[in-house]
């Protein structure tokens, strides 16, 4: 078997993980060993140990039963839970010799299970003879909360095998009794014998239609009827997702303080403003952070304070196509400048500058470039979507798979909020940020009405909802 060490079935509670475990075990190569990272037990319950390693070892060194398992005989897995040691999913996860197999149940159903197992105390049945009776009493809060935790897992699940190139093998509740599914699942973890049947030792607990097992059955479909299953009510979003840019942070000199920027044309201010703090340069700053030299800043700044600064999608907008496209300058975007003079035709100068550049010229250029963003955030162009002018809460979404920052402030609270965040800190005197330079060659006020307005709450609509933002005010 030689392109897998070992495997995990990512499953929850009620979804026959049980039974899919029965089965792999049927087969002379495999191996499954439980819960292996059950924070209450280690394998099964009433167990000292899993693989003779016990749960305070687990515990301090997940990475130590992970190699008991790889080390067993044949190949050998466990199963894997939403609540289970998350410390498991940054060993595993990403590990394509780590084989993955992802068990899915209809939520309804599964929900119902639990409940009904909550009240009889019978999770498993061997003997039809000892099945208790139950029903499932709905609490519509409860399931809802009970989806949004599976959905974010199964999200995660999938967007790291996606970015790490991997793919898993998916089994629904109805496969487990499919031999051929069983054994098409062996073959792919590498295992040559089949089963001629399943494992009959495990008995399904609930056969009745689920009207029958829940109380007030109305109740429940009422209460169903409410949830926007297929997200209707959703505001599309198809920017790609993005990852924490960490080496763009920016730590102050000596001051436990890190900013991490959103892009907007205000991270100049900002660095000015920390370099300030300590009175040094901005070269002083500290950067270029990787992820672990930023968590070896993080343990080493006991007490540090970290911030991100958001603006107003219309100021935002214009300062990013008055300094990277308008200007043909260092810090330029010369190629997707010349993109959007020859396919989106913004009436804008060439790279060597010359000739009249009027007001009315620069107001039809910007409102083009509201297209392009607009076009280009949805996937609709070949053009990279930038972070000068990917949506703010995309960068924030990205910033939270390493982590959040303590405070996000908003371009108009710098005067009150960046100080405030300095004394919390220690600093008795501090010094005032600097307000945005006006955008050239034209100023946003010069231009601004309802029409670019409009504009602008369309192309980031996203951002008008999540944060609230009103009209621009000159």
């Amino acid at each position: 078997m030689p392109d897998f060490d070992y495997f995990i079935v990512f499953a929850e509670m009620r979804t026959g993980s049980n039974f899919l475990e029965a089965n792999l075990n049927a087969f002379p190569g495999l191996s499954c060993v439980g819960e292996a990272f059950n924070p209450h037990f280690p394998g099964y319950p009433k167990r000292d140990d899993c693989l003779g390693v016990t749960l305070a070892q687990r515990e301090d060194n997940p990475a130590r039963l992970i190699d008991a398992v790889k080390a067993n005989d044949g190949l050998t897995g466990f199963r894997f839970f939403h609540d289970h040691d998350q410390r498991v999913l940054d060993i595993a996860l990403t590990d394509p010799r780590c084989a993955k197999i992802i068990l899915t149940r209809n939520p309804v159903e599964s929900y119902v299970s639990w409940k009904i197992a909550q009240e009889t105390g019978q999770w498993k049945l061997t003997d039809v003879r000892r099945r208790k009776d139950g029903t499932a009493e709905f609490d519509a809060d409860e399931f809802n909360r009970h989806m949004q935790k599976l959905q974010e897992f199964q999200i995660l699940l999938l967007n790291t095998l996606q970015t790490s190139g991997q793919t898993a093998f998916y089994v629904a509740y109805e496969d487990l009794q499919d031999v051929a599914v069983m054994n098409g699942l062996a073959r792919w973890l590498g295992q040559t014998d089949q089963l001629d049947k399943l494992d009959d030792k495990l008995k399904r607990q609930n056969p009745a239609p689920i009207s029958e097992k829940v109380a007030d059955f109305d109740g429940m479909e009422q209460a169903l009827s409410r949830l926007d299953r297929f997200n209707l009510n959703r505001t599309p979003n198809f920017e790609p997702r993005r990852g924490a840019n960490v080496p763009a942070y920016q730590a102050a000199a000596k001051t436990p303080l890190l900013y991490m920027p959103v892009r907007g044309e205000l991270d100049t201010l900002v660095e000015d403003w920390l370099a300030a703090l300590d009175g040094v340069s901005t070269t002083d700053l500290i950067g270029k952070f990787t992820q672990k030299s930023l968590r070896k800043w993080k343990r080493q700044n006991t007490g540090h304070r970290t911030f991100a600064v958001i603006r107003h999608p219309v100021a935002r907008a214009h300062a990013v196509f008055c300094r990277r496209i308008v200007d043909s300058g260092p810090g330029s975007f010369g190629e997707i400048r010349m993109a959007l003079r020859q396919k989106y035709k913004l009436p804008i100068p060439g790279r060597q500058g010359g000739g009249d550049y009027s007001l009315d010229q620069h107001r039809e250029a910007f409102l083009a470039f509201l297209d392009f963003l607009q076009a280009n955030l949805a996937g609709q162009t070949s053009i990279r979507v930038d972070n000068a002018w990917a949506t703010q809460s995309a960068t924030l979404e990205g910033m939270a798979s390493f982590a959040l920052p303590d405070m996000i402030i908003r371009e108009d609270e710098l005067p009150v909020l960046l100080p405030q965040l300095a004394a919390r800190l220690g600093h008795a005197s501090v010094p005032a940020p600097a307000t945005a330079p006006q955008d050239t060659p034209y100023p946003l006020s010069a231009i601004y009405d309802k029409t670019i307005e409009d504009r602008v709450s369309d192309v980031y609509s996203r951002d008008y909802m999540m944060f609230g933002f009103e009209s621009w005010a000159p």
